[in-house]
């Protein structure tokens, strides 16, 4: 390309200015005088050719100006990028591509032109070759911001979010002060978010599982202070069985999102389903403090009934499947699940001689005092006598009337006299029997006998005390 400069084209013609017609005549004169005349035409036809001037309006504002470093810009052929960037600014992709190509011929290693080569595809929608001009100017300075802004461009304009946010991300660390991009990049990285985030749910919604917990790992990295990514993904892998992953997640949501009430309801759950239930009772108490509701209510208590036994002696959890119970076994099951019943019934004094050494000492006294279990004659309680069905109807009767005293639906109840096959109502047990039978707490086995002599296991005493804390919640609902 021709020097584009006044002061050269001036001297050329100063210099033929001062040539004599005489001075011609000699060989060597006339020799100069022809190198003149040529140098002048040449000089002539570079000044035909118009720089572009700066636009005042650029026709591609978003692209970012290919900037030469410093060291580089004393380098022949570096002035190529700036007249390439301003065809391209007025729209002259030709003559910008022309200017950039010189830059490169001149000097190969004027990395800048090759992102100029970049922004030239890029206006005329040539993404792929944009991509690779873009590529060839980072392959020598992989930092260069304007390659970078223009590589996220060619990508996004590709569909190639991913890459392109990459780009931009790279752009921004480099140079902090291109908000723009900045902003460009957060509006990308949230928009890709939304699409996995919505193939998580697909996939977790068709039983997808491991394609689920696959895709919300992708948006946890691209966001990983979400909490409601944390508890999204916490549930998938519960679903899949990955118990521990699980309450990592929902922990972490809820220590990021401390008004987070589905996260504790499924830690309570997963610690419930654990047999934690001092866990679980956390959990649930925590977040019915946050949102009171019934279901939390009802699930509190039972695991607070729960958490309470798991720190019950062994024997008492071997006592709930003992094939034959035991009074002293009975005696805890009721002082344990009807605690708040025991409370109401009268008090009185009794005393027990043979319990002291006995593991469930204490219950035996709270029953014997309210009057459920009597001692025998000789103050002993034998807490290893097994305990048969007249023996647990004639407890079972005694607490019935502690809950009838605030029920009279289920007193009038109690007044009936049914038929029992094996007994007459002259039968010692029999008024025991007809109560726990007209309330439905034990019901009339084969042949509509009763069986008092039969014994009782620890699972069929579980349900019968179950039915009688039903019956005594109802009454207290309804006093209330």
């Amino acid at each position: 390309m021709c020097p584009d400069t006044s002061r050269r084209r001036g001297e050329a013609l100063t210099g033929i200015r001062s040539i004599s017609w005489s001075q011609c005549l000699g060989a060597s004169a006339c020799g100069r005088y022809v190198w003149l005349l040529m140098l002048c035409v040449t000089l002539a036809g570079c000044a035909s050719r118009v720089v572009p001037p700066v636009p005042t309006t650029a026709a591609h504002p978003d692209f970012l100006y290919p900037t030469v470093p410093v060291a580089m810009q004393r380098t022949f052929g570096a002035e190529h990028v700036d007249l390439g960037w301003r065809y391209l600014q007025i729209d002259d992709l030709r003559s910008a591509d022309r200017e950039f190509a010189a830059a490169l011929k001149s000097h190969a290693k004027i990395y800048p032109a090759h992102a100029g080569h970049g922004y030239v595809a890029l206006a005329r929608k040539d993404f792929d070759r944009a991509v690779t001009a873009f590529d060839s100017a980072l392959a020598a300075a992989s930092t260069y911001v304007p390659a970078l802004v223009g590589r996220g461009q060619a990508l996004l304009a590709l569909r190639k979010e991913s890459e392109a946010l990459a780009a931009f991300d790279a752009a921004v660390t480099a140079d902090p002060s291109l908000t723009d991009v900045r902003r460009r990049a957060e509006v990308l990285r949230f928009r890709n978010l939304q699409d996995i985030i919505e193939a998580a749910r697909a996939a977790a919604s068709a039983g997808r599982m491991s394609e689920a917990r696959i895709a919300y790992g992708r948006a946890l990295a691209a966001s990983p202070e979400s909490a409601f990514l944390h508890r999204e993904l916490g549930i998938v892998e519960r679903k899949d069985g990955r118990a521990d992953q699980a309450l990592a997640h929902l922990r972490r949501a809820f220590d990021l999102d401390p008004m987070d009430v589905a996260s504790l309801v499924q830690i309570g759950e997963l610690l419930e389903g654990r047999e934690d239930f001092a866990g679980a009772e956390a959990a649930y108490r925590q977040a019915a403090a946050l949102d009171p509701s019934a279901d939390l209510t009802a699930r509190l208590a039972v695991v607070s009934k729960r958490a309470r036994e798991a720190r019950l002696p062994a024997e008492f959890t071997a006592a709930l499947t003992s094939e034959q119970l035991t009074r002293g076994e009975l005696a805890a099951l009721i002082g344990v699940r009807l605690e708040e019943l025991l409370r109401q019934a009268p008090e009185r004094q009794v005393v027990i001689t043979d319990t002291r050494e006995h593991w469930a000492a204490t219950w035996i006294a709270a029953v014997a005092q309210a009057g459920v279990i009597d001692p025998y004659e000789n103050h002993t309680f034998q807490p290893r006598t097994r305990v048969r069905r007249g023996d647990l109807a004639t407890a079972v009767s005694r607490l019935l009337a502690v809950v009838a005293a605030n029920d009279t639906a289920l007193r009038a109840r109690l007044d009936q006299r049914p038929a029992i096959a094996d007994m007459t109502q002259r039968h010692v047990q029999y008024p025991a029997a007809a109560v726990v039978v007209a309330s439905g707490v034990m019901p009339l086995l084969d042949g509509d006998r009763f069986q008092v002599g039969r014994p009782v296991s620890g699972a069929e005493a579980v349900e019968v005390v179950e039915r009688v804390r039903a019956l005594a919640a109802r009454a207290l609902n309804a006093a209330l």
